[in-house]
């Protein structure tokens, strides 16, 4: 499986981006972690094959997790962005039972104060 993110940019404080990630088959989790400069990747929001989803702390109430699985594709609908939400977002996907894990290329997201 692969997967093909979109939608990363430069943005200011309090705007709102949207990110996609495209999957070539068939997925029963998908999600983002992001990873800034100088820090550890973290978990940032999670989808689910029953429609469950989970989100980073530091996220909650400010980003939302959707996804279509007709098109194997999540959204990452990003609001109230804030400086320290700037970090390379990467598509993150696996298999029931976590057998199989797939990541995507970066995507770079920048907000400015």
């Amino acid at each position: 499986v692969q997967l093909q993110a979109s939608g990363g940019g430069w943005v200011q404080a309090g705007g709102s981006l949207r990110l996609s990630c495209a999957a070539s088959g068939a997925i029963f989790g998908m999600g983002w972690y992001r990873q800034a400069p100088g820090k550890q990747r973290e978990m940032v929001a999670m989808i689910i094959g029953g429609g469950g989803t989970n989100y980073g702390d530091s996220v909650k109430g400010r980003f939302t997790i959707s996804r279509d699985s007709g098109k194997n594709t999540v959204y990452l609908q990003m609001n109230s962005l804030k400086p320290e939400d700037t970090a390379v977002y990467y598509c993150y996907a696996r298999s029931l039972g976590f057998r199989y894990e797939y990541w995507g290329q970066g995507t770079l997201v920048t907000v400015s104060s």
